[in-house]
């Protein structure tokens, strides 16, 4: 639990008192690779904070096909925040790819601190802020930028996760077939 109190006070600090309200609506979870967090479909009660552990976020067309929209590693918030704050049914799945642990509250128990607790709720909108902006630069990256940039800004973004997780998630979340990244990582080691 000490990773979720040093993240919420490197965003903005919050009050010794705070954190004695915030830190028993937290439970510890283990997930095994392949369990999903919140599924399409499901109505989201719960947020996650990832301690440690690789998830990734998804949705499936009515073909099947999966589209990796995102990926979550240590230190990071999961939980179908949408659903959570329009109480209509989750969209994006998140599964793991990895063995997780994580630490899991009930969302209306956390947000119903916010008129008591100002500093949680400047917390809440600062992750809320940064995962806007992160949501603003991938549709613009998806958008604007080539296959081969996408990936070199993957590398950077996620520097760890190309060697444990498959090909075909990568290829995925970039927008393009793993055989289109074959050739992409081909090119890029002849340089």
């Amino acid at each position: 639990m000490d990773k979720l109190e040093k993240y919420f006070n490197q965003l903005s600090p919050l009050k010794s008192t705070t954190w004695d309200k915030v830190k028993p609506l937290f439970t510890k979870t283990h997930l095994e690779k392949g369990e999903h967090f919140i599924e399409q479909g499901q109505l989201a009660t719960k947020i996650g904070f990832l301690e440690s552990g690789i998830m990734r976020a998804f949705y499936r067309n009515d073909e099947g096909t999966e589209y990796n929209k995102h990926f979550f590693i240590e230190n990071s918030f999961v939980g179908g925040y949408a659903s959570l704050i329009t109480g209509q049914p989750n969209v994006i799945i998140q599964q793991t790819l990895s063995d997780c642990h994580l630490w899991v509250a009930d969302f209306n128990q956390l947000s119903s601190l916010y008129d008591t607790c100002p500093d949680l709720e400047r917390v809440a909108r600062r992750i809320a802020e940064l995962y806007f902006v992160d949501k603003e630069n991938r549709e613009i990256e998806i958008i604007l930028l080539g296959a081969d940039k996408r990936y070199e800004l993957f590398q950077k973004r996620f520097p760890q996760l190309e060697q444990l997780i498959a090909q075909y998630h990568i290829a995925s979340y970039l927008g393009i077939t793993p055989t289109q990244l074959s050739r992409i990582r081909k090119k890029l080691a002849q340089r």
